[in-house]
């Protein structure tokens, strides 16, 4: 065992040492760097067993050895006995993602920093009863070594000193170690021009969400989110729910609730899961396959929630769980099970014996360019709607295709898919049908939905998204009463990102024949949206 000088003085260097990588770059990057030789700093760390490494144009490659720092020469003394220690206690490592950053000569402060490392082994071996591996020689060298650096040494650790002052004021005055908070706010000016119950009448609305995401492992996340808003839907013949907007799912007269409770994380290294206790819904976790359009969960793309995605993941929700299991690169199984009664104790409710949905889709991904997908949805309502999120608010579809029976059993099946032509012009488009058994009495129904949708990313400039959709919410086929005509939504609109945390979202909605009926007139829904985000 070495004497306590020796001891002393690598307790010293392990002092400064823990911070001296995250200081060097900085300090780096205000040296004059015009006079000095570019070259690439390359990774210092090792490479896995059977990982060859291929250099690529300003990248970082391996290093092996101290020779291959460009500016520390072979002649230097100080290059031949940084080497021996490397060789020898294998102490390098680069900065905390194992490189050098930057495309440039290595300075006499990364070469500090590079022999801390080497210190702090020699430290971590003598602390471990290891220490009859170094050599006083080893301790001499090093000794000299921090003597030569003695400059830089002092001068990373009064960067080091501010650093620290820094970093505890921002903790001191931090929201949270272990939460952020987001934000989204969204105005609206819509009115429907023609075919609404309300008549043609101008309203200005509002919907704010307050978003907790809390991480207690830094790859979970826990969403607590606070809602309040105004938004009252435009109100369609028949108690039709077509063309229902995004922002219209919110608290009434600008009451605040907590209407989004939920928690996401891993299982390993292939399974992403998923607790909904509060207004859970598939189309939180589920890959959706509609990757422009897709606005259900905000207010930055599609207006509608039939636009959004498939009406498919629209029927059920409440509390409960799921997971995505990547069985491959390109594969991913999704299952999932939520019930809408949950929380009541009574007859036929519950968290098993009253609404409830099962959840299963195989989404297949060949590459980031194109995706399609399987889904199945098993489904019992004993109140409420068939596209109903567990909260007795309908979304999307006609009366006569959500309410055909007062207690049912669905069985539906939908396939989605995507293509991106271009990164400026993807389609997406999807088809559904739901088989109803009525449990209530006899009888059968068969809804029917699908569409077809362009989206036009960064339509303008960057951010920009512009989008079209045409397409059938949810209809009953066969023979309902009072009429069976097809009616169609049509859907147009142009987001324009004012700045990054702003968006305005004009476009208009023409649903024809609503509620299935031609006699009704056609509707035509004008918005402007704007949307604050931070």
């Amino acid at each position: 065992m070495f004497n306590r000088p020796f001891q002393n003085l690598f307790m010293e260097s392990m002092i400064v040492g823990a911070t001296l990588l995250a200081s060097t770059s900085a300090y780096a990057q205000e040296r004059n760097l015009a006079t000095e030789t570019q070259t690439n700093i390359l990774s210092l760390a090792q490479p896995a067993a059977g990982i060859a490494t291929v250099p690529q144009p300003n990248s970082m490659s391996q290093v092996t050895s101290v020779s291959q720092f460009s500016d520390v020469q072979p002649t230097d003394w100080a290059f031949l006995a940084l080497q021996s220690l490397v060789e020898r206690y294998g102490c390098i490592a680069g900065y905390p993602n194992s490189t050098y950053r930057g495309n440039r000569a290595i300075t006499r402060y990364e070469f500090a920093a590079g022999l801390n490392a080497c210190l702090s082994r020699i430290n971590e071996l003598i602390a471990t009863a290891t220490s009859d591996l170094v050599t006083k020689q080893d301790l001499t060298t090093v000794q000299r070594l921090q003597e030569e650096f003695t400059v830089e040494l002092a001068t990373l650790r009064g960067r080091v000193d501010s650093l620290e002052s820094r970093t505890a004021e921002l903790e001191a005055n931090q929201f949270s170690t272990t939460t952020k908070l987001s934000a989204e706010a969204i105005f609206v000016i819509t009115n429907a021009f023609q075919g609404s119950v309300n008549g043609d009448n101008t309203v200005f609305q509002d919907r704010v969400r307050l978003v907790f995401k809390t991480s207690f492992t830094g790859k979970d996340t826990l969403n607590t989110r606070l809602s309040t808003g105004n938004t009252t839907t435009l109100q369609l013949p028949g108690g039709s729910a077509e063309g229902l907007q995004t922002f219209n799912l919110a608290p009434s007269n600008n009451n605040l609730s907590v209407d989004w409770l939920s928690y996401y994380f891993p299982v390993g290294s292939k399974i992403d899961a998923y607790i909904g206790a509060i207004n859970g819904v598939y189309f939180d976790f589920v890959p959706t396959l509609s990757p422009y359009l897709d606005s259900a969960t905000g207010g930055d793309r599609a207006l509608t929630e039939f636009a959004s995605s498939s009406p498919i993941y629209r029927i059920g929700g409440g509390a409960g769980g799921g997971f995505n299991y990547r069985l491959s690169d390109q594969l991913v199984l999704s299952l999932a099970y939520l019930a809408g009664d949950h929380a009541s104790p009574q007859p036929d409710s519950g968290f098993f014996n009253g609404q409830y949905s099962a959840f299963g889709q195989i989404a297949w991904n060949p590459n980031n360019n194109s995706g399609i997908g399987l889904t199945y949805v098993n489904a019992y309502q004993n109140r409420g709607a068939i596209f109903d999120l567990g909260s007795g608010f309908t979304l999307v579809g006609t009366q006569q295709a959500n309410t055909p029976f007062e207690r049912t059993i669905t069985n539906s099946y939908g396939v989605e898919a995507f293509y991106k032509f271009s990164s400026r012009f993807a389609v997406n488009g999807f088809f559904g049908y739901t088989n109803v058994k009525n449990l209530a009495g006899s009888g059968s129904a068969d809804i029917w939905y699908y569409a077809l949708g362009l989206a036009f990313p960064d339509l303008g400039k960057q951010g920009n998204l512009g989008g079209v959709l045409v397409g059938a919410e949810p209809y009953r086929g066969g023979n309902p009463a009072p009429a069976n005509d097809l009616s169609l939504h049509i859907e147009g609109f142009y987001k324009y990102q004012l700045t990054d945390n702003i968006a305005i979202t004009p476009g208009v909605i023409w649903i024809t024949a609503p509620a299935q009926n031609n006699d009704n007139q056609d509707a035509v829904i004008g918005t402007v949206r704007t949307t604050f985000t931070f």
